[in-house]
């Protein structure tokens, strides 16, 4: 949304709007961009406002003043995946990227690919892209990358946002289960996405992820061609992947043929995953092999994806955004795979609705197994969910180290900034994995390993 926001303030639309909160790096974004933010909902806000079009989330509902005012004045509204279909998409060749992990490192990969080619794309990414400094960028290229996501796209369009973005070559990565807020089970995601490969042309492109056997079980339904990808399996293929100190090495083969030899400047295979996505759609387009690897070599990632934020007394401490049980142990196994000799500390945050959710416990439990040491904080929000329903961090915690594991739960951030403070020792790596603002940890974190309180 507050990228959207970015986007129709560039094409010249007066722009504001309202949230519970907002929080960096998107809040600092968008007070650089003018774009006023009101905390808080109030009719108020929409009637000063006098607006031609209210782009409604999906955080929101039926109830919100601001939603009855709108509906109430019978004033034009859309939903978010909507809008940018229509402003923004439409006209465009669309790379959509989905699936279920790595879809905001790969689309920001994949334009920043398409800029150093000199092509102008536009994107849409779900973070700061680094080598961009902002998540979106309108240029007059033919393509537009998205990061298509599976949630549903507003209270009065309950299917996902992907289904919008009117795409020709998709990027499918991986399918698991996830947002059990608004999916009953894995069966309802699989149709979810049979659905976003039933909308491409036949003139389109799937980039099938085959290492995920949903993608493997799903794709025959396809009508488009199909390129499948893997690690060490498919027709495209990562192999001699090599973890080095400042990344990973690996060959492409396709079909048995060395296409080329890539660099990435990030650790972890789950980062080759996400470049041979982006390598697969960058040779679909004809962009050479020196090109990529110039744009692969220089690109910055994206804020809160496994960025540091700062070393002090040689302890490395570290912003995810990994939510989802598959995404922390990746996060956790790229930091040990790069420095195995090292402590590595896992303090997560269970915020998202996938993570406040029992059904992923045992998962999570499995998840933190790379860690030597993981501190589970309280469940966010847990006084408004059903305890029946809620992940228990003491049962997380009892599961860790009845695997051997060492694990702790601690009341509140500044329990764990005290114990941390008081622990980590030089070497240690700091991974601080949470999908919100988590009281501003990291700073403070890094503040009082300097000494400061």
């Amino acid at each position: 949304m507050a990228s959207l926001a970015g986007m129709l303030r560039e094409r010249g639309h007066l722009v504001c709007g309202s949230d519970s909160d907002v929080y960096p790096p998107m809040s600092d974004f968008l007070d650089r961009l003018g774009i006023t933010v009101f905390k808080g909902y109030s009719a108020a806000n929409i009637e000063n406002a006098k607006p031609e079009l209210v782009v409604i989330g999906n955080a929101l509902s039926r109830g919100n003043v601001e939603i009855e005012y709108v509906l109430d004045a019978g004033i034009r509204y859309a939903s978010m995946a909507e809008t940018v279909k229509e402003f923004f998409i439409r006209g465009k060749n669309s790379i959509v990227v989905a699936g279920t992990h790595g879809k905001t490192t790969t689309s920001a990969m994949m334009a920043w690919i398409l800029e150093v080619a000199g092509r102008r794309p536009s994107f849409l990414v779900g973070g700061i892209a680094e080598n961009f400094g902002r998540s979106f960028q309108i240029a007059d290229g033919a393509e537009f990358v998205i990061e298509g996501d599976e949630y549903d796209t507003a209270f009065f369009d309950k299917g996902p946002k992907f289904l919008h973005y009117l795409p020709r070559i998709v990027l499918l990565k991986n399918i698991e289960f996830d947002h059990a807020d608004i999916y009953a089970d894995l069966e309802a995601i699989k149709t979810a996405f049979r659905r976003l490969i039933n909308i491409v042309p036949s003139s389109g492109l799937i980039i099938a992820g085959v290492d995920s056997p949903v993608v493997r079980e799903l794709i025959p339904a396809a009508f488009s061609r199909v390129a499948t990808v893997g690690i060490g399996i498919g027709e495209w293929q990562a192999v001699r992947i090599q973890a080095m100190n400042d990344g990973m090495a690996f060959d492409v083969v396709r079909s048995e043929s060395l296409i080329g030899q890539f660099t990435i400047p990030m650790p972890g295979t789950f980062n080759v995953q996400n470049a041979l996505g982006a390598i697969i759609v960058a040779k679909e387009l004809g962009i050479g092999n020196d090109v990529i690897q110039s744009a692969l070599s220089s690109f910055k990632s994206v804020k809160r994806r496994l960025e540091l934020r700062g070393e002090v007394k040689g302890v490395r401490v570290y912003d995810d955004f990994a939510h989802h049980p598959t995404a922390v142990r990746e996060t956790l196994q790229a930091v040990r795979q790069r420095d195995p000799e090292s402590r590595v500390w896992a303090v997560f945050e269970p915020r998202s609705q996938t993570c406040r959710r029992r059904v992923f416990e045992q998962a999570f439990i499995e998840a933190f197994e790379p860690a030597d040491i993981s501190v589970i904080a309280p469940v966010f929000g847990a006084a408004h969910l059903d305890p029946e329903q809620t992940l228990s961090p003491t049962r997380v915690v009892e599961g860790i180290r009845a695997r051997g594991g060492n694990a702790l739960m601690l009341a509140s951030t500044e329990d764990i900034l005290r114990h941390l403070a008081a622990e980590a020792r030089a070497g240690d790596h700091v991974v601080i994995m949470s999908n919100g603002g988590f009281d501003n940890i990291h700073n403070r974190l890094l503040e009082r390993l300097g000494g400061g309180k």
